[in-house]
């Protein structure tokens, strides 16, 4: 074998890792992105410099837009190669920013407000409610799958209608003000540039690839995916690990809500979060997580993520209608999954 791959030409070489490694074929499907992407914008400017700020300008709009979904999904890479799916995301992002925003809330009715409560002290105390509230929403999903034995599209079915309807009515009677300070944790500008969502993307991408892959939780998660029933005969406490799967996801999906509530300094009940489930499972897919379980990695699904922001926005130059990207995205997602299922047939 060895002796083999020795002897192979450049182009063998790239077809192997093509076939072999979803990380090498999933940074490929990017480049070429990013080629179209560059193309499409178009040379017309009146220097190259005038070229490349509005091409760095673009890409920084690209990923601040999708850093949101970004952290989500994250968390979905977890789920999905614990052998899971978590269809609630969007519904508990709209729960806990609804937390978040009732508790710094500067309406003289507001939660810390009347007691006297404001400032940075009520943004504490109301980050850490947002928190708490992601972990006991994934929680919840996570107790019936582990340990009620329902399936996880059930379960975080229930869960997505169960956050969203109880939310909704729940606050179509409060009038919450965010003040103006919070909105500093997302608005703040480094080098001119509103990059603060990006950064945190990237840093919890930076600890959650440490611990997928140097912690024992982390090789838990893909053995349980692997094979559920060796894993249990192994020692590993199965139900727990499954469980704290879905805890991690909720909390990163509050980690979003609160980046979401600093950017926009509000939130719509009735849609924000919407198609989060979605976006997340295309960019995990896309990144090379098996659906099946125990493949996948955090990099393959930043990697995929990218791709599917760099489509959107391709799609957006090009004068693609809204409802067609869908199409788009949709086909990119088949295609992931049969390239998975040739790979595994091989």
């Amino acid at each position: 074998m060895t002796q083999t791959r020795k002897n192979e030409t450049l182009p063998q070489k790239i077809a192997r890792q093509w076939k072999t490694n979803p990380l090498f074929s999933t940074a490929c499907v990017l480049v070429l992105m990013v080629i179209l992407q560059t193309l499409a914008l178009g040379f017309h400017y009146d220097s190259v410099g005038a070229w490349f700020t509005q091409w760095t300008r673009n890409w920084i709009n690209i990923l601040r837009n999708n850093a949101g979904v970004g952290i989500v999904a994250l968390g979905m890479t977890f789920v999905i190669i614990s052998g899971g799916i978590d269809l609630a995301v969007g519904s508990t992002l709209v729960a806990v920013g609804a937390v978040l925003m009732v508790c710094i809330n500067v309406n003289p009715d507001g939660l810390l407000t009347s007691i006297g409560i404001t400032g940075v002290p009520a943004f504490v105390i109301g980050i850490a409610a947002c928190l708490l509230m992601g972990c006991i929403v994934g929680g919840i999903s996570g107790f019936l799958i582990a340990k009620q034995k329902l399936p996880a599209f059930i379960a975080t079915l229930g869960m997505m209608k169960i956050c969203r309807s109880v939310t909704q009515q729940v606050m179509q009677t409060r009038s919450v003000k965010v003040p103006s300070q919070f909105l500093a944790i997302a608005n703040t500008k480094i080098g001119g540039e509103v990059i603060l969502p990006i950064l945190y993307w990237l840093i919890i991408a930076v600890i959650l690839h440490i611990v997928s892959k140097k912690t024992t939780f982390g090789r838990h998660v893909y053995a349980i995916g692997s094979n559920e029933r060796t894993a249990r005969l192994s020692g590993i406490n199965v139900e727990r690990v499954k469980a704290m799967v879905y805890v991690l996801s909720g909390l990163l999906v509050a980690v979003t809500a609160v980046i979401q509530v600093a950017r926009i300094g509000s939130m719509d009940y009735a849609n924000a979060g919407n198609g989060y489930e979605m976006d997340a499972i295309a960019a995990v897919v896309v990144g090379g997580t098996s659906m099946s379980g125990g493949k996948g990695s955090i990099l393959g699904t930043v990697l995929g993520m990218l791709i599917i922001a760099v489509m959107n926005n391709l799609l957006n130059l090009m004068g693609v209608p809204p409802f067609l990207r869908e199409a788009f995205k949709g086909f990119i997602v088949i295609a992931a999954v049969l390239l998975q299922k040739k790979e595994s047939n091989a």
